[in-house]
């Protein structure tokens, strides 16, 4: 799933190319907005909330998309092919005179009044690369509920919003607790620097287009996708299980050495683990 900081390029990259632009072309395929015709209304902004899309257009109309786990926007020029995915899996499309915006695999889109924007993404907790940002309303959030597994906590993005499985994995790492440590077991000279740590993480990768989290050469993330290759800082092997109630996929990395804390159940999914066991280091 897209986290924080690619769904910022994505907004600034659909901003960059459809702002200001009047739309000559305007596609909705999916069977609710079958009939929507926005052609002759100019784009006036695209803007990230958490992992949420916003775009705006002239008389009072937002484009709500998400891109859940497999979604995603292309830019194409005049006479470019088009290599998003097959032209079933399109969404919608939108196109200008110079550039075609053209919205794959969308599982969430919906076409709404801006002034219901909050409807949306109201229930959203401080956007980690957003002007809302609060490290401080961000932490109160994470710790209404001490008992809850500290990743599962930091998907929650009514807590704080713009983080998934890569940003949970890497932040429990420099944490140095295991992402089913209950927040409130936490230390709380870690739990305070928690907040800007994620801030800092995603404020550094939203201009890169290889995240990277650890400042090595050749090394961009210190345990996600790892296992079971050994930690970069003590060698152990680094582990992977899902976590949470089973319902989605949330590959979950951890160094058993480097971070304390529980560790999953021994009944815990196994899918990924045996994934990633017949996978070569």
């Amino acid at each position: 799933m897209p986290e924080g900081d690619t769904v910022w390029q994505a907004a600034r990259r659909l901003h960059e190319v459809l702002a200001g632009e009047v739309l000559i072309r305007s596609d909705f395929r999916v069977p609710k907005y079958a009939t929507v015709d926005l052609t002759g209304r100019r784009v006036l902004s695209t803007v990230p909330r958490g992992k949420h899309l916003l775009t705006r257009f002239e008389g009072g109309l937002t484009l709500h998309t998400h891109l859940r786990m497999e979604g995603a926007w292309k830019v194409y020029g005049a006479g470019e092919p088009w290599r998003g995915g097959p032209g079933h899996q399109i969404r919608v499309i939108l196109g200008t005179e110079h550039r075609t915006a053209v919205g794959y695999r969308l599982q969430v889109l919906e076409l709404l009044r801006t002034t219901e924007e909050e409807r949306v993404v109201g229930h959203l907790g401080p956007d980690l690369l957003g002007p809302d940002w609060d490290p401080e309303r961000a932490l109160a959030n994470l710790r209404t509920d001490p008992a809850r597994p500290l990743g599962e906590a930091l998907l929650d993005q009514r807590n704080l919003a713009g983080i998934g499985n890569i940003y949970k994995s890497e932040l429990c790492f420099l944490l140095g607790a295991t992402p089913w440590l209950p927040v409130g077991a936490l230390p709380a000279d870690r739990a305070e620097k928690l907040p800007g740590l994620a801030h800092r993480l995603l404020e550094a990768n939203r201009d890169r287009p290889v995240r990277q989290t650890t400042g090595l050469r050749h090394q961009d993330l210190f345990v996600y996708g790892r296992a079971p290759r050994p930690c970069l800082r003590c060698r152990t092997p680094v582990r992977v299980a899902d976590q949470g109630d089973g319902s989605q996929e949330r590959p979950t990395y951890w160094c058993p050495t480097c971070q304390t804390g529980p560790a999953p159940a021994p009944d815990a999914p196994q899918r990924w683990r045996e994934r990633h066991r017949r996978t070569p280091s």
